[in-house]
This record gives C-alpha cells, structure tokens and sequence, in this order.
C-alpha cells in the first residue's frame, strides 16, 4: 500500500511563510504528477496545486497563484509546497495525492485512493 506523509504545517500569523513536504513510498515517483490540497472544516476538499511528471508544467487555484509554490525532487520521493504571503482563509488541513493523469485545468486526474494523514495549517488575523 502506498504511504504518503505530510508535514510541515504548524501555526502562524498572516503573512507568514510555511514549507509543506510530502513523502511518498513509491517506487516510481517519478512516473505520477503530485498534487496538493486542503480541506477547511466545513468544506470540501479542495485541489490547490499540482506538479507534473518531471516538472513539466504547474497548476495552481487561483486563490494561491503567486503566493504558492510547488516543486518536486524525484530522487527524495519528496513533493514541497512553500507558502508564502499566508492569509486566515488558508487555514486547512492539507494533503498530498498523485495521479498519472494530467489537465492544465484542474491538475492532478484520477487521483489515488490513498491519503496520508495531513499537516493543519493555520494562521491567525
């Protein structure tokens, strides 16, 4: 069974920066594009960014773009989010999930069953 662990996410007031990680136990890491999400309670689970294979394009919600960054080091089986410019309403909890599949769109398509655990994130006014 594919494992993925989130961590990274801690308290922090707005404006402030956090660096999400997620480490996958793939053996082929390399094969599937890496998405981040989150789920604020009450909510549905949202996309927020995705990383296709090998780095070749990125997808971001429109309410992070330019605020978030996603990037992947295949050789650590590792997918980071770094957040900067944070604002109350990105309080979540948030996950990682990988897909072979791709849209410019939405990013990451037919998502795998598996999810980690998540790391909350959340920041204060």
């Amino acid at each position: 069974q594919v494992q993925l662990v989130e961590s990274g996410g801690g308290l922090v007031q707005a404006g402030g920066s956090l660096r999400l990680s997620c480490v996958t136990s793939r053996r082929t890491f390399s094969n599937y594009a890496m998405g981040w999400f989150r789920q604020a309670p009450g909510k549905e689970r949202e996309p927020v960014a995705a990383i296709r294979q090998f780095g070749r394009s990125t997808y971001y919600v429109d309410s992070v773009k330019g605020r978030f960054t996603i990037s992947r080091d295949d050789a650590k089986n590792t997918v980071y989010l770094q957040m900067n410019s944070l604002k109350p309403d990105d309080t979540a909890v948030y996950y990682c999930n990988a897909a072979y599949g791709w849209s410019d769109s939405v990013g990451l398509l037919g998502l795998s069953a598996s999810w980690g655990q998540g790391t909350q994130v959340t920041v204060s006014s």
